[in-house]
């Protein structure tokens, strides 16, 4: 199939090219950087410029190029995070998950392109109450830290957009990324013992490898019926489980503990929540309707493999 990649750059675009095209697809691919349009060619696709925010380079591009499947990858996530300051560190992601989302199904209704995969997120938007792993079914945050209502209130547009398009369109959930070109700066904060489990460490996280997010992309660029699936691994764990574990693969000492008022005051009321608060996810239906399955099933095996191969110990 003809499939058009926007964002193909970040670290999921980059293992999503490569594995398009074994698959045996004709991939367009886009970026914002002249300089990364040799990588993109090398990888196998059609590299083209393309500012997400600019409605008629969009509809110019897709009437171009024709695509069968469009698959929206495009974020401008900072390699630092910084939790205190959560609305602005998303607020460029969240321009691209609202308004360069409208471009994109505008040019989509407009050339008859019949399928459409957009990035979601798994990482901490569930309702906090409740079981601690959510399926697509349950609720979102109904009163996230204010801090993230915004991001919430883009993810949720982009999900509502995306199931209700008059195409066949697939909000596909990624969970917490790691492995190459996805957790660099956390390794590097992990090797400096700055991140320390956070009062009781009982937020659950759901995490995924980066080539794994790339395989379910594939996977949904194929086969699936319309709707929102949670991509992630098979082991939803407690931050006080995995972060110990996370932080010996990377080459680190033990993460410190710190009690919940100290963490507030470090990473802002949207750190410890994440810490403290947020639930997992569960992967069946991605496993069922998608017919996918993670190479790297569990975070513990992945940290391992995935984690310690990409960062080498000595690396900073």
């Amino acid at each position: 199939m003809r499939v058009l990649v926007a964002g193909a750059t970040g670290a999921i675009g980059r293992q999503l090219i490569p594995q398009l095209v074994a698959a045996g697809h004709q991939v367009t691919a886009t970026t914002r950087s002249a300089a990364k349009l040799h990588a993109l060619r090398a990888a196998g696709a059609d590299p083209l410029m393309l500012d997400g925010l600019d409605a008629a380079a969009v509809g110019t591009l897709v009437a171009r190029t024709e695509p069968e499947v469009i698959v929206h990858e495009m974020t401008a996530i900072p390699a630092a995070m910084n939790f205190r300051k959560f609305g602005q560190t998303f607020a460029a992601t969240n321009k691209l998950r609202t308004t360069g989302l409208d471009h994109l199904l505008a040019a989509a209704r407009a050339h008859g392109v019949r399928r459409f995969i957009a990035q979601s997120y798994a990482g901490w938007p569930n309702a906090r109450s409740g079981g601690s792993v959510k399926t697509e079914d349950d609720p979102l945050d109904p009163d996230p830290p204010a801090a993230m209502r915004t991001t919430l209130d883009a993810i949720r547009y982009l999900e509502h957009a995306v199931t209700t398009a008059p195409l066949d369109g697939l909000a596909l959930r990624y969970g917490s990324l790691y492995g190459p070109g996805s957790s660099e700066a956390f390794v590097r904060l992990l090797r400096r013992r700055q991140v320390p489990v956070i009062g009781s460490g009982a937020g659950v996280w759901s995490f995924l490898h980066v080539t794994d997010a790339a395989g379910a992309t594939v996977a949904a660029v194929e086969r699936g019926a319309p709707g929102i699936y949670n991509i992630v691994d098979d082991e939803p764990a407690a931050v006080s489980e995995w972060l110990p574990v996370m932080a010996r693969a990377a080459g680190a000492r033990p993460p410190l503990r710190v009690p919940a008022w100290v963490g507030r005051l470090a990473a802002g009321e949207a750190g410890l929540v994440m810490m403290t608060q947020v639930r997992g996810c569960s992967n069946a239906r991605a496993k069922q309707e998608l017919g996918w399955q993670p190479v790297w099933p569990s975070w513990r095996t992945g940290f391992g493999g995935g984690l310690a191969r990409a960062y080498p110990a000595g690396q900073s």
